[in-house]
């Protein structure tokens, strides 16, 4: 039949047909590709054998179970474990879709090499083409399906949970079976008048207010830093640079719990040092009270993060011409002028992306605020929330699956951040001038 094709792209759509109807089917049946129809054939029938159960376990992640208290808790329906495989098995099919589109495409191409060539390829140089353009395929294909089956799934997943009742005490697998609940976990913790809509709201500001303090302190302290540096031209300013990056180059949680110790209002170092000094007659609670806890994070913040933007400023000034310097002054501007109009502009224009990833970052800075406060001092919707004053949405997330069980409020929070901070992210990065091409 392969010989009986004609060459002026006429038989296109039978080609389609045949290639919609079964993978493979054409390669094997017009288009003498035997080995790429055997394999495409073969993955379909495999997909065929696994249907069953692929459609069983998509029912069950839609039902999630029910309750048998009858039965012992190992034998009875575990609602978390329908869930993650019934996405399992939908990205099954997924991959299924997309390597079917991609056997439809390859017959349609084939038939199009077949009538510009006028002929069909001999076996030996169809394997080899096979082998030279399935290369990147094959070897690309483990880590995509290790991609969507450790991170596609468990993001899904994760989302998925948002709309449960995932929690404990009446809603934990196997010993209780967890149901669909639409939005009402949103609504919830957003709508006003209970403990967790306030809670949510006042963690939210917090981490805010947190993430734009943390980021703007560290890079204008880092960048004033080096402009000191640079313009004073000291004599072993190298030592300096050394000493200011080691509280960065200190691991996190070493710093933060020293610091936590210093500031202990009891018997920390700061308060009986500032006492025998007679700067100060009562201790200060420097992590009990909730403004002032707050304040030291975004201090302390400072102190350990600095080092990182201040050789980062340093690195953009050293690309910046010495003419230019030279021409302002030449036309007699101050060091203040020169530092707005060239230094700062051209650093702002190299660090920007930096910026914006370091207050993403900060918006999910665990270790600082738990190391150093654990989210100390309460607040009035602690005891039922547990999010204290300091506490940011990731240390919130935190607390609500290790010790509340409260999967549910944590994976709605997650998908929050992530709906919000996305597209904010993406639309800063991308109106960055370091982003765009052209001129300054």
């Amino acid at each position: 039949m392969a010989k009986e094709l004609p060459t002026d792209g006429s038989a296109l759509k039978k080609i389609k047909v045949a290639s919609r109807c079964f993978m493979g089917l054409s390669h094997l049946l017009y288009l003498r590709e035997y080995v790429k129809g055997s394999l495409f054939a073969a993955l379909e029938i495999l997909f065929i054998c696994l249907l069953p159960t692929s459609v069983t376990k998509i029912i069950q992640m839609i039902t999630l179970g029910d309750p048998h208290p009858e039965l012992p808790v190992r034998q009875r329906d575990n609602s978390v474990f329908m869930l993650i495989d019934g996405m399992l098995f939908l990205s099954l099919i997924a991959i299924f879709a997309i390597v079917y589109v991609i056997s439809v495409k390859s017959a349609e191409k084939s038939y199009k090499k077949y009538c510009a060539l006028k002929r069909f390829s001999d076996q030996k140089n169809a394997l080899q083409e096979l082998a030279g353009s399935s290369f990147t395929v094959l070897g690309l294909a483990p880590a995509v399906v290790m991609l969507i089956i450790f991170v596609v799934v468990p993001l899904v997943f994760s989302v998925a949970v948002a709309f449960t009742n995932y929690s404990a005490p009446d809603h934990i697998s196997p010993g209780n079976t967890v149901d669909w609940v639409g939005f009402s976990n949103f609504k919830t913790l957003l709508s006003g008048g209970t403990n967790w809509s306030v809670g949510f709201g006042r963690v939210a500001l917090w981490t805010v207010i947190w993430a734009f303090g943390a980021t703007f302190t560290c890079y204008f302290g880092g960048l004033i830093i080096a402009v000191m540096l640079n313009e004073a031209k000291i004599k072993f300013g190298s030592v300096f640079r050394v000493i200011f990056i080691l509280p960065y180059a200190v691991p996190a949680v070493i710093t933060m719990i020293t610091w936590r110790n210093l500031l202990n209002g009891t018997f920390g170092t700061v308060n009986r040092t500032l006492m025998a000094l007679g700067l100060i007659s009562q201790p200060i609670p420097w992590l009990g009270s909730p403004v002032l806890a707050q304040i030291m994070c975004i201090v302390i913040n400072l102190w350990a993060g600095f080092g990182y933007f201040m050789m980062l400023s340093m690195g953009s000034m050293t690309a910046i011409s010495g003419d230019l310097y030279e021409a302002a002054r030449i036309d007699g501007a101050s060091s203040g002028q020169v530092l707005r109009k060239i230094t700062l502009p051209l650093v702002l224009y190299q660090t920007m992306p930096q910026i914006i990833m370091s207050f993403t970052h900060n918006l999910n800075n665990f270790g600082i605020i738990f190391f150093l406060t654990g989210g100390a001092p309460t607040a009035k919707d602690s005891s039922t929330t547990l999010a204290g004053s300091t506490d940011i949405l990731v240390t919130w997330i935190y607390k609500l699956t290790i010790t509340l069980l409260k999967y549910h409020y944590a994976s709605v929070i997650a998908v929050l951040i992530f709906v919000v901070m996305a597209p904010f992210a993406i639309f800063l990065f991308r109106n960055t001038r370091s982003y765009k091409e052209g001129h300054l």
